[in-house]
């Protein structure tokens, strides 16, 4: 019986995976011609960024692919610029397994960098663009890089790295000197014909978010098809639809719909710098049919008047797409009263990529939930032992599927169960069949003998009328161990106290859970991806 069962499951998710592939219109019809064409390509360069973008240069040459602050590329014209790049790159001692940091915000220069250094069979290794010298210094000190492609404004940054030969990709001087290379100058020494594959498939190198630390490289090998899969299953994005991916595309959410792109002939709208307001303009004017963000951006976007909000009607946005950390108290369900019911929460990590989806439907029924895990895709909640929880208890999360990543290149690996990965969460399957998470599990304090999880009084705080956004974290505390103390952002022109929040928590949840302090700030910080650097909360009075 287990046997069967597993041919029957592995058959049922063959067919919704056709039936994705079909209704997002990625399996559509072509001229003989054209599919021996795009099979070959596919064969010779794998499906990562060389192969996906060589394809689309085969089936929609002259469609935008990229439109930027510089204009509009079209995929053919993507195609042979980074050809042009590829070979510039390689007389510079680029080659096969070789490595490529890149340094930069969202704009062609990061897509032409990418697509070139696949190209070549070279590694990518994506730099967070918030992050501060001594991170720098240590992460390029480790990956060592052959070259860093970086935007202008960090080359101050930069200084003291002592790896690779330096590429500017965005450039806001005028009076560059002689020497210095960029990638439009390198474009132009280069010739746009195609070249010969390499012998291996480079891989994509993400780095952890560092909100605790040097961060990790967690690199991947192509993702292929099942990744597309897994996201389409329970998001409806359709072939040739305009997206303006405003999450930073060095984040795994920000360069998933990049590769999305690759499939669904997308046309990508970029901007430098997110600014709430526009954003929507953006989106508006560009008649964007879906929005990729990360939180923090959906945070912003509703702290804007609602005279400015009401200037911006969206019809055509269907899918807003946002990943990266928990919706906070409400937001969910504010978003989508605001702009409709397209609103996507993804759960998952750099590690396990995808986890589960919360669909509009699952955010209006429980707008705490994760939803439920998309196609081929296992989620489990086990205890300290390994064994797995009934649904209703609360266990660390474990996520099997065939996107997890191979370890981090300085060493070490997530925790593993029967070929299930660990999340660095606790959390629980309701019985709606809804995955909860309650928080991470080295945050978990234990106050006075009873758990507590800053998450769930981060969401109470949260969903207070004066409130804009909050963090609790854990301190000592020599009679209970361990206390809560929380950092709370207002809305200008409110008149709450401290004590009024504590109030709060205590109307809504247990005594034990009640922060013993609460901190007023003007904001929290955060990294470029918008997570909470938690590790700075306190500094100044010394918690």
């Amino acid at each position: 019986m287990p046997v069967l069962q597993k041919v029957m499951d592995r058959a049922r998710e063959a067919g919704i995976g056709a039936r994705v592939l079909l209704g997002s219109g990625i399996v559509r019809p072509y001229s003989p011609a054209v599919l021996a064409r795009l099979l070959g390509t596919v064969r010779a360069w794998g499906t990562g960024p060389a192969g996906g973008f060589a394809s689309l240069a085969l089936r929609e040459p002259v469609r935008v692919g990229i439109l930027d602050e510089r204009g509009s590329l079209t995929y053919g014209e993507l195609h042979r610029r980074s050809n042009a790049l590829a070979r510039a790159l390689h007389t510079r001692g680029v080659g096969e397994g070789d490595g490529i940091a890149l340094m930069c915000r969202n704009h062609r220069g990061f897509v032409e960098a990418t697509v070139a250094a696949a190209k070549l069979g070279a590694d990518v290794l994506y730099l967070n663009t918030a992050f501060a010298g001594p991170q720098l210094v240590d992460v390029l000190e480790r990956e060592q890089p052959t070259v860093v492609v970086h935007d202008e404004e960090f080359t101050g940054l930069l200084a003291d790295a002592e790896a690779g030969t330096r590429v500017l990709a965005w450039t806001d001087s005028t009076d560059l000197a002689d020497d210095v290379l960029t990638l439009d100058g390198l474009i132009a020494s280069g010739a746009g014909d195609d070249l010969d594959p390499p012998g291996r498939h480079g891989r994509i190198v993400i780095l952890t978010s560092g909100t605790t630390g040097t961060p990790k490289g967690a690199p991947r090998n192509e993702a292929g098809i099942d990744a597309a899969i897994s996201l389409l299953s329970r998001m409806p994005l359709r072939y040739g639809w305009r997206t303006h991916i405003a999450a930073p595309l060095f984040h795994t959410w920000g360069f998933a719909h990049l590769a999305l792109a690759m499939l669904l002939g997308s046309t990508v709208v970029l901007k430098r710098r997110f600014e709430p307001e526009e954003a929507l303009r953006l989106t508006a004017e560009e008649d964007c049919d879906s929005l990729v963000v990360i939180p923090v951006m959906l945070q912003r976007i509703l702290g804007l008047s609602e005279d400015v909000l009401g200037r911006y009607d969206l019809p055509r946005l269907k899918v807003v797409a946002a990943s990266g950390s928990a919706l906070p108290g409400d937001l969910a369900v504010d978003w989508m009263d605001h702009f409709g019911d397209n609103l996507y929460n993804i759960y998952g990590s750099t590690e396990v990529a995808y986890a589960s989806i919360a669909t509009p439907v699952d955010l209006r029924e429980a707008p705490s939930s994760a939803g439920k895990p998309p196609w081929a895709t296992v989620v489990k909640i086990l205890d300290d032992d390994g064994h797995e929880l009934p649904h209703g208890e609360a266990g660390r999360i474990f996520v099997g599927n065939n996107l997890l990543f191979e370890g981090y290149t300085g060493g070490g690996h997530k925790d593993m169960v029967d070929g299930l990965m660990s999340t660095g969460d606790v959390g629980r399957f309701g019985d709606d069949g809804r995955l909860y998470v309650e928080g991470r599990d080295d945050e978990m304090i234990v106050s006075g003998g009873e758990n507590v999880f800053p998450k769930e009084v981060e969401d109470c705080l949260a969903r207070h009328p004066a409130v804009v956004e909050v963090a609790a974290v854990g301190v000592d505390d020599d009679e209970y161990g361990k206390r809560l103390q929380a950092y709370v952002v207002l809305k200008d022109g409110t008149d709450v106290s401290a004590d009024d929040l504590r109030d709060w928590v205590r109307e809504n949840l247990a005594r034990y859970k009640v922060p013993r302090e609460i901190v007023l700030l003007d904001e929290l910080p955060r990294n470029a991806t918008g997570k909470v650097l938690k590790r700075e909360l306190g500094k100044e009075e010394g918690a």
